[in-house]
């Protein structure tokens, strides 16, 4: 399978916080979601991949090439949206489309216009004078009108009002309908990431702790509620992580098919992403 994004080995020690032996993929034609708490290490990855840091150690591939030595030619292949607009405040979106249409060699006028019509934002507005929202289309219009093959998202939804996070999800849809076009989205709303990502990559305090198909994990984990005096009746090699609340546990297990049958007495649940996350974080195995 051809990889639009091939992260290996890649290390950084920052103001205290260490990425150690990332290893992350995007492969062609899919959305990856990376996911993980605050201070994990989801921006300080992006950023090492767009170069926007140095690394310690490790390689960064986009599109099969080492993206320190043809950086100037992959950029031209790449939309990034942060959760910020960070184009001066004083402009319009007609700025915009005057200066990026001399940076991009593919930039799409008619394109951009389409979005900015799509979006419903005016044209001669001045982006201090834009909501949030509004901030954030105009972040997507910029990265999509220059016709890129992958887009590289960093918490692209944060804020939103869920309206306008759909809006947002179904370009993100839409976008990799070809197949030929990839998406790297980080964010802590699970629930987005549920709709349309293909693969979850999960990074804890620098580490990943796990990177798999969405549909395989949702399949795969399974959670048990139980009493605590149920809790002893399950095998320790069948519990992944678990947590203890007033009144009941929560037993994160994997193989879930498998051991529905061994544990008929137990109702087992099937788990969001959102519970993986935080039984891997906040659990004990």
């Amino acid at each position: 399978m051809e990889n639009a994004i091939e992260v290996r080995g890649l290390s950084k020690k920052r103001d205290g916080f260490f990425l150690n032996n990332v290893n992350l993929t995007v492969p062609k034609g899919y959305i990856v979601g990376l996911i993980g708490e605050n201070g994990a290490g989801k921006s300080t990855t992006i950023k090492a991949i767009l170069n926007l840091i140095d690394k310690d150690s490790g390689t960064i591939k986009l599109f099969g090439q080492d993206y320190q030595q043809h950086e100037m030619s992959i950029k031209q292949e790449i939309g990034i949206v942060f959760d910020d607009c960070h184009f001066p405040k004083q402009l319009t979106p007609k700025d915009l489309n005057l200066i990026l249409k001399n940076i991009y060699l593919k930039w799409d006028t008619h394109l951009y216009l389409d979005y900015l019509n799509q979006f419903k934002l005016p044209l001669n507005k001045p982006i201090k004078d834009f909501s949030r929202g509004m901030k954030m289309k105009l972040s997507l219009a910029t990265a999509l009108g220059h016709r890129p093959k992958l887009l590289i998202l960093d918490e692209p939804t944060s804020g939103l009002d869920p309206i306008v996070r759909n809006e947002i999800l179904d370009i993100f849809l839409d976008f990799i309908q070809d197949e030929e076009h990839s998406i790297l989205i980080s964010s802590h709303i699970t629930s987005d990431l549920e709709k349309i990502a293909d693969y979850i990559t999960f990074i804890h305090e620098g580490e990943i702790v796990f990177s798999d198909s969405k549909d395989h994990l949702l399949y795969d984990y399974g959670l048990i509620k139980c009493q605590e005096k149920d809790f002893c009746s399950i095998d320790p090699e069948d519990i992944v992580n678990y947590k203890k609340h007033p009144y009941h546990m929560e037993v994160l297990i994997k193989n879930k098919r498998k051991l529905e049958n061994k544990y008929k007495a137990l109702t087992m649940d099937s788990v969001s992403i959102e519970d993986l996350m935080l039984l891997h974080i906040g659990g004990r195995k």
